[in-house]
């Protein structure tokens, strides 16, 4: 378990080389930056950036077969997952939906400043995005499973890996779905909340 600042930053190396690793302490930086203009995150969180944000991120990459595709990331908010995903993914595809137009900015300077070619941002909501293919499906805090899976259905196959940290009431929120979302799904154990779940599922619902 993810305890500290200095563990989460330890956990965060052993993903991504020195200089995906630098840019993720350059996306900090941004982030607390930019927070003072926007409320992009809680204040409360800030001092835990690495903890409750940048690791909490990059464990969704462990369940993620290297040679998948597009990953697209839902209601990106400040960037996470998404952004630090694309950070460390830097040869994959990423996707970030964000309907809110300061943050669409603001990510698109990360982006610029990062130099992260392979990242791209849709600026507008998820009902109005052009359906598309994903190989992961990410999404943190952006709306009840139900709805959720009901607006995003259209982009996944039967190979797409779900990826949908839930927090404290993922597994109750899996067990109030239909069988055959059951099924589909299971819940994992988060390294950066003992009492935080990580909906992980594959297919198509």
């Amino acid at each position: 378990m993810i305890e500290t600042e200095a563990q989460a930053r330890e956990y965060c190396a052993t993903l991504v080389s020195d200089a995906q690793l630098a840019a993720l302490a350059r996306f900090v930086e941004m982030l607390v930056a930019e927070n003072e203009r926007q409320n992009l995150v809680s204040d409360a969180t800030l001092a835990l950036a690495w903890q409750r944000h940048i690791a909490d991120s990059l464990q969704l990459i462990e369940y993620v077969p290297r040679e998948t595709s597009v990953w697209l990331d839902l209601g990106t908010g400040a960037g996470f997952p998404g952004m630090a995903v694309a950070i460390a993914l830097s040869e994959r595809p990423v996707v970030l939906v964000e309907s809110r137009k300061r943050r669409v900015e603001w990510l698109e300077s990360v982006i610029a400043e990062l130099g992260l070619t392979q990242c791209r941002v849709i600026g507008s909501k998820l009902e109005d995005v052009e359906s598309m293919p994903a190989g992961v499906i990410s999404a943190r805090a952006f709306a009840p499973l139900d709805k959720l899976l009901r607006l995003s259905a259209r982009f996944s196959t039967r190979e797409s890996i779900w990826l949908l940290p839930k927090g404290r009431k993922a597994a109750q929120e899996l067990q109030e779905q239909p069988a055959n979302i059951r099924a589909m799904f299971h819940v994992e154990q988060s390294k950066t909340d003992l009492q935080a779940g990580i909906l992980v599922g594959k297919g198509a619902p």
